[in-house]
């Protein structure tokens, strides 16, 4: 078991219909830290993310057996307030998921969301504090009124990850956040990571086993649904334990 375990996941199965997403899934995020999923398409690395914010509720046809705890509580027990869930557990997306709204009005949305609206001077804080988490407050602090659809990905990417922090959140997932950047932005979104790995628990999907050896400190290997292996990134990538993992990472399938 990992020591100061922030996400704790036991017995976990999901199926999509009969169909078996996950099987038997145990794993120990720990605090304060980055780990990654890795694994090839289809294993269930997102099916996995979502689950630790009850994304996959939105889909018909999914059931979902097992334990996550998060805080002492079991966060799959009907009596889980999902919508406080997802404040605690936020969602960086894919592509950058900002609304055809100003930057301001962006970073607003989930405080309005949640109700978490304050006076127009600490709302201006918690945004201020947000950008500045990212590194966009002295570039956009006099753009705040613009579309934010204008910026560039990277920008939008940041948005979306200030969006998450000004809620502030415990846990951040991330799936494959990346994926549509160049690489130097995805550089700076990787080195944006290993900033905030000092105060949040950051779990992130990547397709990049070269992103996941430089961003990470735990990585965990899925196949066909089951967490094959996981441990310290560096012993994975240069000591697997797993036939089968070594075999992924020296790209012998993928």
């Amino acid at each position: 078991m990992v020591s100061n375990t922030r996400v704790s996941i036991e017995n976990l199965n999901m199926f999509y219909g009969d169909f078996p997403a996950l099987k038997d899934v145990y794993l120990q995020v720990p605090e304060n830290n980055v780990t990654a999923l890795i694994g090839p398409s289809g294993c269930g690395k997102s099916t996995l993310l979502r689950c630790i914010n009850r994304m996959n509720d939105l889909i018909d046809g999914v059931r979902t057996e097992g334990r996550i705890i998060i805080d002492d509580q079991n966060i799959l027990s009907p009596e889980t307030d999902v919508v406080l869930l997802r404040k605690k557990v936020g969602m960086v997306f894919q592509r950058p998921n900002v609304f055809d709204l100003s930057i301001l009005e962006n970073l607003k949305f989930g405080l309005r969301i949640h109700r978490q609206m304050h006076s127009k001077k600490e709302t201006m804080e918690l945004i201020q504090k947000g950008l500045e988490d990212v590194g966009l407050w002295d570039v956009l602090k006099d753009k705040l009124r613009s579309n934010a659809r204008q910026l560039s990905l990277e920008q939008q990417q940041r948005l979306c990850i200030a969006r998450v922090l000004i809620l502030k959140p415990e846990v951040i997932l991330l799936d494959e956040p990346c994926s549509a950047l160049d690489p130097i932005a995805t550089m700076r979104i990787e080195e944006l990571l290993r900033a905030l790995r000092e105060r949040y628990t950051m779990i992130i999907v990547t397709h990049n086993m070269q992103q996941a050896a430089r961003a990470s400190d735990y990585t965990g290997f899925l196949y066909l649904g089951e967490l094959v292996e996981f441990g310290i990134t560096q012993d994975v990538f240069t000591a697997p334990r797993k036939e089968l993992t070594e075999n992924y990472i020296t790209g012998h399938f993928g």
